[in-house]
């Protein structure tokens, strides 16, 4: 009982930002002598750091206490399809340390290989005693690998090996942490939800713009895994090609397309594995990229509204942020042309996290799974 109070103390500093004890009673509903001695605890543990006595017209100053950042560190993999990121974060999101390896498709040797030279030089800048407060690691990867090698170009028998390969138990064995797995795509909607910046909407759709396009669903304030924890996997829905043929969300809408046409164009397109702050492509190359993105994007934003009341819609993705705003424009604008008729329609907004969404909510799943709640649950007395 104690413990799902604490967390859900921290969830709620999390959310609101710095809160006094009469403000954690009002929100709970537990007495003010619990609150007390929850963040007491709290403070001692080091997880909640008190700030200046804000003094008002009668009564005791109120006291508002804050997340720590250096109460917990917090690994974060991202396995791509062609690219590895490693980063460690604080307890509030801040990435302290990445590192990143690109290749042309990824194996289980080699991200394990990644993993096994990366953390210690991770480890190695941490501040002093902050190793000890990494509490777990989490991985943001595609599911089914072996289901992408003709796009990937990989070899059939290297990316077999992710079909029997669980890399989780040899994480654990070299990092000494606990680890999570999550589809890629998923953790990137769970780092909007946890580290997010923008308007916090209880019901939304995620869109990632990665070498395919991918998606999360938030409901009712909670990332909805599904029963696999593929839910909102929507690369293989089916939305209206520009010949009006029914076609794969991914074959229209993911950055392997534009790479593709990039190519074809005779213009170099490796970097946009590589970096994602400049893209070097032409205007009309991106420009129609960008339409048929938008329009396909549109489409599955109006097939999820139909199916769940969403509030919003939000974008992100490897690319710009430039481009990330110009995309969230002509989604919107496609949306709008598309017949509304019984919809309650969504805003649709740019994501706040951007490139690292998905190393991001790696992060976030360990930092969930130890320090966070349910804020829909209720506190609980005694």
């Amino acid at each position: 009982m104690r413990a799902h109070n604490e967390r859900l103390v921290l969830t709620l500093v999390r959310s609101h930002g710095a809160l006094a004890k009469t403000d954690i009673a009002r929100l709970t509903g537990l007495s003010a002598q619990t609150v007390s001695v929850i963040m007491r605890q709290l403070e001692q543990d080091g997880l909640l750091l008190r700030g200046e006595p804000i003094r008002g017209k009668i009564g005791q100053p109120s006291v508002p206490m804050s997340l720590n950042p250096e109460g917990a560190f917090f690994l974060g993999l991202k396995v791509g399809r062609r690219s590895a990121d490693l980063i460690v974060t604080d307890f509030l999101g801040r990435i302290r340390g990445a590192q990143r390896r690109v290749y042309r498709y990824p194996t289980p040797d080699a991200v394990v290989g990644f993993v096994a030279e990366a953390w210690p030089r991770l480890a190695a800048d941490l501040p002093e005693g902050a190793r000890d407060r990494v509490t777990g690691m989490g991985v943001a990867i595609p599911f089914q690998l072996w289901n992408w090698v003709a796009i990937l170009g990989a070899p059939q028998a290297e990316m077999d090996a992710w079909r029997s390969r669980d890399i989780g138990p040899e994480l654990t064995a070299l990092t000494g942490l606990p680890v999570y797995v999550q589809n890629d795509a998923t953790s990137a909607c769970g780092a909007e939800l946890v580290f997010g910046t923008g308007e916090k909407s209880k019901d939304f759709m995620y869109f990632y713009f990665g070498t395919f396009i991918g998606g999360g669903l938030v409901v009712n304030g909670q990332l909805f895994l599904g029963r696999t924890g593929n839910a909102a996997g929507i690369g293989p829905m089916q939305v209206a090609g520009p010949d009006g043929r029914p076609q794969r969300l991914l074959d229209l809408a993911s950055m392997s397309v534009l790479a593709e046409a990039m190519e074809r164009a005779g213009e170099p397109a490796d970097h946009l594995w590589e970096q994602c702050a400049r893209w070097e492509v032409s205007e009309p190359v991106l420009s129609a990229w960008m339409d048929g993105a938008a329009r396909a994007l549109a489409q599955a934003t109006l097939a999820a509204a139909s199916l769940v009341e969403i509030e919003a819609v939000v974008i992100d993705g490897w690319m710009p942020a430039a481009i990330r705003a110009e995309m969230t424009r002509r989604v919107e604008a496609a949306f709008h042309r598309l017949d509304l008729a019984g919809i309650a329609p969504p805003a649709i907004r740019e994501g706040t996290v951007g490139p690292d969404a998905r190393a991001l909510g790696a992060a976030a799943i360990p930092l969930s799974q130890r320090y966070l709640i349910d804020q829909n649950a209720p506190a609980r007395e005694g």
